[in-house]
C-alpha cells in the first residue's frame, strides 16, 4: 500500500521490500553499535526555564511541493501561533521549519542520520511503521524518557483511543504522538446487491457470509463478485487489505509476544478464505492480481458497477471513487456504495476477542531525544496536537485525526468518515514498526499469490513459514500456533 494514497496531506509511506539499503545500515549500525540517541544521557528538565528557545521543526512536507498543505499549516499556523504562546508565558521563541520534498526512503535516511549524530529537528514526523525500528536502534526514545513524567500526563491522551495510540507505541511505551490515522472496511455496490437478493445494509458477522454474499453476486452477468488484494503486483496492499486484517480476524497478528507468526491456524485460515475466493468457485479475477495496474483497474470496475465487493481503506472513499474530485469517480457513491466492517472468521474470533476488525496506518510525530529543550518541544508536540490546531490543520478537507473529540466534530457531516472514527478506529490494529516487517510481508503477498495460482493453503503456508524464518533469523522467532 502506498500510504501518500491513504493520507495525501501526510505522505510518508508503508515500508514496502523497497526499503534502502543506506536506511537499513544506519539502522543496524545503531543497533549494533549503540552510537544513536543517545536517550540515556537525556535530562527531561534540561533547560525548562529557560526564556530564550530555539526549535526546529521537521517532516517530509514543502511548502509549493509535496504535502504543500502540512508545510503551510506549520509555517503559517503552528508556528506564529506557538510563538505568540510563548510570549504571553514570557518566553522568547525562536520555531523554524525544515521542509523535505522528497521519497519516502531518503527521508528517513535523513532523519537517521541526524539522530545518529545527535542533531536534527526537535520535533519531527516519522511514519507509524518506523517507530519499532528507530526505538530497537536507539534513536528515539518513549516521551517519558524525553520529558519526564509529562509525557504521560497530556490531557490529549484522553481523546486518542488507545488502539490508535498503538501506533506511536513499542513494547508498551508511547514514542510520539499520532496526528491523524485511516482504517480497512469492506466496500459494497448496493445496485448489485440489490439485484442478488442481497440487503442494503450489509454487514457480513463471519467469513462465511462474505463467501455466501459473493455466492449470490456471481449470479451476476459481468460482475465479479469479491476483490481481496493478493500477489505481489498488488504489494502493500496485499497485506494492509487483505492478509493482516483477515489475520486479525482469524484472532492473531503478524508480530506479537516476541515472535512472528508462521504458517499455523491463523495463516491457514486466511489463505484458506483466498482459496475459496479464487478457487474453484471463482468469486474473484485471479489475473487482476498478477498485473501492475491490477489495483487501479479494480478500483475503476468498483465506480462502474462491475464489482461487488471490494475490500479498502478509507482512501478509497475519499480519494478513488469520489465524485468530484476522485481518480474513478463513482457518481453514485453516496447511494451506491455501501460499508461494513471486516468481521472475524466467527464471532467473537478476532483479535482480543472482537467480533469486528482493521488495520490502520498513519504518521506519528516525535520529540528528539537530543533536543536541548525537552519541555518545550514537548509542548510544541501538544500544542500541533490540540483540537485548535488538528481544526486548523484539517479546515477545507476534512480527515479522520485521532483526536475523538475533532472527530466528532469535523466529521459530522460526512457520514462515512464519522462511521470509521466512531465504529472501526476503536477496534483497529497497526503493523509491528520493526525492520523484518517488510520482508515478512513480501512473504505474505508471495503466499496469497502461490494460493491465487493453485497451491492449497497447506502448501503456501509452509512455504511461507520456511521464508519467514530465513527472514527472522530462525525457527526461534517464530510462533507456530
Amino acid at each position: 500500500m502506498d500510504f501518500s494514497r491513504s493520507h495525501p496531506r501526510r505522505s510518508l509511506s508503508c515500508l514496502t521490500r523497497s526499503s534502502t539499503a543506506m536506511a537499513a545500515l544506519v539502522l543496524t549500525g545503531a543497533a549494533i553499535g549503540a552510537c544513536g540517541g543517545g536517550s540515556d544521557s537525556t535530562d527531561p528538565e534540561r533547560n525548562a526555564d529557560a526564556k530564550n528557545i530555539t526549535l526546529v521543526i521537521s517532516r517530509n512536507a514543502i511548502e509549493g511541493g509535496k504535502n504543500t498543505e502540512e508545510a503551510e499549516w506549520i509555517t503559517r499556523t503552528v508556528i506564529p501561533r506557538f510563538i505568540a504562546a510563548q510570549k504571553a508565558k514570557g518566553v522568547t521563541a525562536k520555531v523554524t521549519f525544515r521542509g523535505y520534498g522528497v521519497d519516502d526512503e531518503p527521508y528517513k535516511t535523513k532523519i537517521a542520520l541526524d539522530l545518529k549524530s545527535r542533531s536534527g529537528a526537535d520535533v519531527f514526523d516519522m511514519d507509524g511503521i518506523w517507530v519499532g525500528e528507530f526505538a530497537q536502534a536507539g534513536y528515539i526514545a518513549p516521551l517519558t524518557t524525553v520529558a519526564g513524567a509529562k509525557g504521560d500526563t497530556w490531557d490529549g491522551w484522553a481523546q486518542i483511543p488507545k488502539s490508535v495510540q498503538g501506533l506511536a507505541t513499542f513494547d508498551g511505551k508511547r514514542y510520539g504522538i499520532p496526528a491523524s490515522t485511516d482504517g480497512r472496511v469492506l466496500f459494497y455496490n448496493k445496485r448489485l446487491f440489490a439485484r442478488a437478493g442481497l440487503p442494503a445494509a450489509w454487514q457480513p458477522k463471519s467469513w462465511d457470509e462474505i463467501i455466501a454474499a459473493g455466492q449470490a453476486l456471481k449470479k451476476l452477468p459481468g460482475v465479479t463478485p469479491i476483490q481481496l488484494n493478493a500477489g505481489t503486483a498488488m504489494g502493500e496492499a496485499t497485506a494492509m487489505q487483505g492478509v493482516l486484517p483477515l489475520l486479525a480476524g482469524a484472532g492473531s497478528e503478524i508480530y506479537a509476544g516476541g515472535k512472528w507468526t508462521g504458517g499455523g491456524t491463523a495463516v491457514k485460515e486466511v489463505l484458506g478464505l483466498y482459496a475459496k475466493i479464487y478457487g474453484p468457485a471463482a468469486l474473484g479475477d485471479p489475473k487482476l492480481q498478477q498485473e501492475a495496474k491490477g489495483r487501479d483497474k479494480s478500483f475503476a470496475a468498483f465506480a462502474a458497477g462491475k464489482i461487488g465487493i471490494l475490500a479498502e481503506g478509507d482512501y478509497f472513499w475519499r480519494d478513488v471513487i469520489n465524485p468530484k474530485t476522485g481518480i474513478a469517480k463513482m457518481a453514485g457513491r453516496d447511494q451506491d456504495a455501501g460499508y461494513a466492517m471486516f468481521p472475524a472468521i466467527t464471532p467473537g474470533r478476532g483479535l482480543r476477542g472482537q467480533s469486528f476488525v482493521s488495520m490502520s496506518g498513519g504518521a506519528v510525530t516525535v520529540v528528539s531525544p537530543n533536543t536541548e529543550y525537552p519541555q518545550q518541544a514537548l509542548e510544541l508536540l501538544t500544542f500541533m496536537n490540540s483540537p485548535e490546531m488538528h481544526k486548523a490543520r484539517t479546515a477545507g478537507t476534512p480527515e479522520i485525526t485521532s483526536r475523538t473529540d475533532v472527530n466528532t466534530e469535523i466529521l459530522k457531516g460526512d457520514a462515512f468518515l464519522s462511521y470509521l472514527a466512531e465504529q472501526v478506529l476503536p477496534i483497529t490494529a497497526y503493523r509491528p514498526g520493526l525492520a523484518a516487517y517488510p520482508q515478512v510481508s513480501t512473504a505474505l503477498q508471495e503466499a496469497t499469490a502461490a494460493v491465487v495460482s493453485g497451491e492449497t493453503p497447506e502448501e503456501a503456508a509452509a512455504a511461507y513459514t520456511r521464508k519467514l524464518e530465513g527472514i527472522v533469523g530462525g525457527a526461534a522467532n517464530v510462533s507456530t500456533g
